[in-house]
C-alpha cells in the first residue's frame, strides 16, 4: 500500500499521537484499510500522514521536516513484502506485516 501512495518505500517519523495540524481546512482523508487512513493536501496533493484508526497514531514523511544529520531509520515495517529492487545499507529492526498487526492489537 505505502509503495502505491509514495512511488516507493514510506520514510516516515513516528510521531505518536503528538501532531498538531494548521490548515486543517485543506487536508483530505482516505480511508485506505480497515485500520488505517492517509492525509493529504487537498491543494498540492502532498502526502501528510498515515493514521492508525484505533490509536489516533501518525506516521508523518519524512520529507516534510527538515530533519538534522545524524537521525537514523530504526525499523522497516511490512519487511516480507519488500520488493527486491531496493535494500537499505543500515542496519535496522525488520518487522512483518503479521508481527506489526499483532504489535498494534496487543495480542
Amino acid at each position: 500500500m505505502c509503495r502505491k501512495w509514495s512511488g516507493g518505500p514510506l520514510l516516515a517519523v513516528d510521531c505518536q499521537t503528538n501532531v498538531e495540524i494548521f490548515g486543517e481546512e485543506h487536508v483530505a482523508v482516505f480511508d485506505s484499510s480497515d485500520w488505517a487512513e492517509r492525509g493529504f493536501c487537498s491543494k498540492c496533493g502532498s502526502h501528510l500522514f498515515y493514521r492508525l484508526k484505533e490509536t489516533q497514531q501518525y506516521s508523518v514523511p519524512a520529507g516534510i521536516f527538515d530533519l538534522p544529520q545524524e537521525v537514523k531509520m530504526t525499523h522497516q515495517i511490512f519487511i516480507d513484502e519488500k520488493p527486491g529492487y531496493y535494500d537499505f545499507a543500515n542496519e535496522t529492526r525488520n518487522i512483518t506485516g503479521l508481527e506489526l498487526v499483532t504489535e498494534f492489537s496487543g495480542e
